[in-house]
């Protein structure tokens, strides 16, 4: 009888031993399958937007003034840093200033050709304004942006969060601060070639280091004054 018992006892164990790994299995394919990451729930990704400067025009407005200049010199500044695209000059038609902004149109044209820009990539198009009022001239061209989905999602209470997850909203600011700060989107795709090294600085270096020569100026710098 002794035998059976313990048969029998052996087997519930194992059964009790096998019940508890499908448990645990499944606790890990359940939890597991939530997305917990700010990566994740804020990805960088990286689209074409529209860069726009809106210029004001005067009624009596001829050329262009100095701070115009100055403006659209700033507006352009990274210009060709994702492909020179097409820049836009968009004038309006049947406002107060409608003449004079014609005319400023066509000398900010001559102004960007003289600062570089290529005859094929400039266009100068149109739009319907209000008569009574003075319009601006806009420009404008597309470039690649590194950005994130809009902040402030708030879905559920943060304090109810009996799982120990992330709320909604967490890393949303992170993640946007980061991709602004991007100076070229593209290298969120890869690495970028190396440059070539400097061989003569480099047979330099290493003729001093196994020679045993420092140079004065690193023990400057690595000496530290308490």
């Amino acid at each position: 009888m002794s035998v059976v018992r313990g048969g029998g006892a052996a087997i519930l164990m194992l059964a009790l031993a096998g019940l508890a790994a499908g448990c645990a299995k499944r606790d890990s394919i359940t939890v597991g399958a939530v997305p917990d990451d700010y990566r994740t729930n804020h990805p960088i990704v990286l689209t074409e937007k529209e860069q726009v400067l809106d210029l004001p025009i005067g009624l009596l407005a001829y050329r262009m003034t100095p701070q115009q200049k100055a403006s659209i010199d700033g507006f352009l500044e990274n210009y060709g840093d994702s492909g020179e695209s097409v820049v836009t000059i968009l004038v309006p038609s049947g406002s107060a200033n409608a003449p004079s902004a014609s005319r400023v149109a066509q000398d900010m044209a001559a102004f960007l050709h003289r600062r570089g820009l290529p005859r094929g990539h400039l266009q100068i198009l149109s739009y319907q304004a209000p008569g009574e009022q003075t319009a601006p001239i806009r420009i404008s061209y597309s470039t690649i942006k590194a950005s994130t989905g809009p902040c402030g999602r708030w879905p559920a209470d943060i304090l109810v969060n009996p799982d120990n997850k992330h709320y909604a909203n967490f890393g949303c600011s992170y993640q946007n601060n980061l991709a602004a700060q991007i100076a070229n989107p593209m290298d969120l795709l890869g690495p970028r070639k190396t440059t070539p090294i400097d061989a003569e600085n480099r047979d330099t270096a290493i003729g001093r280091y196994k020679t045993g020569e420092v140079a004065e100026e690193f023990w400057r710098r690595s000496e530290v004054d308490y």
